[in-house]
């Protein structure tokens, strides 16, 4: 088995994290273990692991433990595994990688089956399943850690319940392949899921070189919710007040202060840049 490290995020989603990541230490006896203490902590472990020659560092939490880990892997030859074990789980979901099996989740990672990604950035920060400028961001920023471990998933629809009143931003949009120059709401991405089994994105390849981008127009929050039903529910986005396009480089700008979130984690707000390196990240994954 190639050098592997395993950083874990102890906290992920309390008591029945805590059972996880006993199972976790068991299974992984030939890995070397090392654990998160605070917001931060894996991509610098990450970042050490590579340094040190580890091929192999695996992200045992959810898609926050993953976005921090590959900020710390970026840039080398090292293959991201997944131990899919946090709140939310989409980028796990988008590789067919069982979230509630770790036994199987090993077996993918003995098995040392890399298969190349594109790697989005962000004002020079990566992501690698989905951002949000504007509701979602705003979401992710009201919902607090403790709101999160007792209510998990559903505490962000009760964020966006409280949120959902207020009179959205506008945003401008510059892109060569974009039509609509303004929107209320912007999500950018990498694969099809966003919110966990919801394709939002219907044309996605995590594979294709192109960022996949929707676009909501100057409408407010709750008539955006019933737009978000054509999103999710329909095989083709039919809606005139939602644009999607697939593009290689997009600018979101606003003159007011407008939230970002790369994979549920909240970066520096607007203005934000967003580029894509096609199959720069390799991922341990089921052929």
């Amino acid at each position: 088995m190639p050098k592997t490290c395993v950083i874990l995020n102890p906290t992920a989603r309390s008591e029945r994290a805590r059972r996880w990541a006993e199972r976790l230490r068991a299974i992984c006896d030939d890995a070397f273990l090392c654990a998160t203490v605070r917001a931060g902590d894996a991509e610098q472990l990450a970042r050490k692991a590579v340094a040190e020659g580890y091929e192999q560092i695996v992200a045992a939490g959810g898609d926050g433990t993953i976005h921090e880990v590959v900020n710390g892997l970026a840039d080398s030859e090292a293959a991201l595994g997944l131990m899919p074990m946090g709140t939310m789980n989409v980028f796990a979901t988008e590789l067919g990688i069982p979230p509630n099996d770790l036994g199987r989740c090993w077996d993918i990672i003995r098995a040392a089956r890399t298969r190349l990604i594109d790697l989005p950035t962000a004002n020079g920060k990566h992501f690698v399943q989905l951002a949000g400028v504007g509701l979602d961001a705003q979401v992710v920023k009201e919902t607090s850690r403790t709101f999160k471990r007792n209510f998990g998933p559903l505490s962000y629809l009760i964020s966006a319940a409280q949120i959902a009143s207020r009179r959205p931003p506008r945003l401008l949009i510059e892109s060569e392949d974009a039509l609509t120059e303004e929107g209320s709401f912007v999500l950018v991405g990498n694969g099809r899921f966003y919110g966990g089994p919801f394709p939002f994105f219907k044309h996605a390849v995590i594979d294709d070189g192109l960022l996949d981008v929707l676009v909501f127009k100057q409408i407010g929050y709750l008539d955006l919710l019933k737009y978000l039903q054509n999103v999710i529910f329909t095989s083709a986005i039919t809606t005139r007040e939602v644009e999607y396009f697939q593009t290689r480089r997009l600018r979101v700008s606003s003159t007011e202060e407008v939230p970002v979130e790369l994979d549920g984690e909240l970066v520096d707000g607007c203005p934000v840049e967003f580029t894509l390196r096609p199959r720069r990240l390799r991922v341990l994954a089921p052929i």
